[in-house]
């Protein structure tokens, strides 16, 4: 980079007024570039800044993905969703279909869809599904690996009946058994297809549907709605803030579920943990993912006393302080502390690694290396 482009990147930087000792003059596009950062991050003070108009926040949106990269458009429309108040200007189809989708924005449009317009409620739910099927195409197939994997033992079955034996697995492994005086195989070991189930196993997502929880309940959607299209594993989804809304019947399209979720209000962990305890039908093979800042506003020493239940019951019970790609959350460090103390797993965890942590979940593995 010569001194000149080095200068100019320090006026896109520092802006029009702090950098005018730079004496750098700026080509049409870094105009353009310049523009743009100035409408959003000089705005304060002035009247106006992207201003109530729909057109130039239309035209402010394209400017942002025409000159700067995805990870860069994401991050100031979320500023300007704060800045300068863009919840209002969202509702308005013209402007949604501009948008580029990224968490933050259907997080916003999950937070809002209580009062968006009708006119503006398809295009909205075209935005989320834009990005449901963005996050479906990256997280799918690592999480159905995963998974398969975890519980590929649990499909062997070395005592088949006659109908079960799988013939060719069961002559492979026998080889070594040959006789060649009688040209036959002994099969010393029988490998079976495994008996049919309903399930291997049975997974509860109980996901804290406040506020602060906007990005997991997103991500926990696109997981359930995978795992709940497994027949080897039986999944429930649940949400809650100070009530509880069983959502599973909504699993086979994340858009569904995520447009019956109401972000935001108290939170009642006592009560969801409640509730899913009631669905749990076999302890020892069920894994029970709480989703949650652990910021109780129902009952502590109930929510405790139903953790500690589950926990003995031989329910896998991990506690997720978030689900999402941020750093680390805001959390009930007391109440974090004494689910730790019932022995139950308590981190955060970002998309690209749950598969991974239901896997370990899965084969009843130390989750320990998570935390």
């Amino acid at each position: 980079m010569n001194e000149t482009e080095r200068l100019r990147r320090w006026r896109l930087v520092l802006g029009k007024q702090p950098a005018t000792c730079l004496n750098v003059t700026l080509d049409k596009d870094e105009t353009r570039m310049d523009e743009t950062l100035e409408s959003l991050y000089d705005a304060e003070g002035k009247k106006g800044g992207l201003g109530s108009s729909n057109p130039n926040v239309t035209r402010w949106l394209g400017d942002i993905r025409r000159y700067f990269p995805t990870e860069v458009v994401q991050v100031m429309q979320q500023d300007a969703i704060e800045r300068l108040d863009l919840k209002r200007l969202l509702l308005e189809p013209e402007i949604l279909a501009d948008a580029e989708p990224d968490i933050h924005l259907v997080s916003t449009l999950i937070s809002l869809n209580r009062v968006i317009p009708e006119k503006t409620r398809e295009t909205a739910r075209m935005v989320v599904r834009k990005l449901v099927d963005q996050l479906l195409k990256k997280l799918e197939q690592p999480t159905r690996q995963a998974i398969k994997g975890a519980l590929s033992r649990s499909l062997r079955n070395r005592r088949p009946r006659l109908n079960e034996i799988d013939w060719h697995r069961t002559i492979r492994a026998n080889l070594r058994n040959y006789l060649h005086e009688h040209q036959t195989i002994v099969p010393e070991t029988l490998i079976g297809y495994g008996r049919r189930r309903s399930s291997l196993r049975d997974v509860i997502l109980c996901i804290d549907q406040s506020g602060s929880m906007a990005a997991s309940v997103v991500y926990s959607s696109i997981f359930g709605a995978v795992m709940a299209s497994m027949p080897s594993i039986s999944t429930r989804f649940a949400l809650f803030d100070t009530a509880v809304v069983d959502l599973t019947e909504d699993l086979h399209d994340p858009v569904d579920l995520l447009f019956g979720t109401q972000l935001g209000g108290g939170t009642d962990i006592h009560k969801a943990l409640t509730y899913c305890e009631t669905q749990v039908t076999r302890p020892t093979d069920t894994v029970m993912i709480l989703v949650s800042d652990l910021y109780e506003g129902g009952s502590t020493p109930g929510m405790l006393k139903t953790a500690a239940r589950l926990k003995e019951s031989g329910v896998h019970l991990i506690a997720l302080l978030a689900l999402s790609d941020e750093g680390r959350p805001s959390y009930d460090k007391q109440n974090a502390a004494h689910f730790a103390a019932l022995g139950i797993p308590v981190f955060a965890c970002t998309p690209d690694r749950f598969p991974d942590l239901m896997a370990a979940a899965l084969a009843k593995k130390d989750l320990s290396g998570f935390s």
